[in-house]
């Protein structure tokens, strides 16, 4: 597929596409990632994430409204890869530790993007006069980063320990 870029709001509508498709496609492997997790807190802690994964689309699909665009989705390759990861750690066998440890991997690394995308998004909106979309995006941004910290604080705290 090959796209036009004649200036930042042509990239700025094709990244919020891209991250649009991230977003649903993390709220539909949450719930197998949920019940692969054998520690309650750590399955709270996705099933927190997944609640916030659809308000996080739901702000989204505002912030396409406020640009007067339809939100639409364009596959975004890096969650696809990511998640593969996460399926052969929902499907594996043997230390239930060693397999909530590598889930809080892949989904810090999910994080990891999603914090990079919407930051990167924000400077866009910000640069093109949108600071309405700009607050939204900054809103997910920090909710990204607090759920990165959350997950560093879970595997440090016990999760990586057990699986040693």
């Amino acid at each position: 597929m090959s796209m036009t870029f004649e200036a930042l709001n042509d990239l700025f509508t094709y990244e919020l596409q891209v991250i649009l498709d991230a977003e649903y496609q993390i709220a539909e492997a949450l719930p197998k990632m949920i019940d692969a997790a054998s520690l309650p807190y750590l399955k709270n802690k996705f099933n927190d994430q997944l609640t916030q994964t659809q308000e996080q689309i739901t702000r989204l699909e505002k912030a396409f409204n406020l640009l007067g665009i339809p939100p639409t989705r364009i596959r975004c390759e890096a969650i696809a890869g990511l998640l593969k990861d996460s399926d052969t750690l929902v499907q594996a066998e043997g230390n239930p530790a060693a397999i909530d440890a590598g889930l809080i991997s892949t989904a810090q690394k999910g994080e990891h993007y999603l914090i990079s995308a919407y930051g990167t998004l924000r400077t866009f909106a910000r640069t093109l006069g949108r600071k309405d979309v700009a607050d939204l995006l900054k809103t997910t941004l920090r909710e990204e980063a607090k759920a990165d910290e959350l997950l560093t604080t879970i595997a440090e705290a016990s999760i990586n320990k057990k699986a040693a």
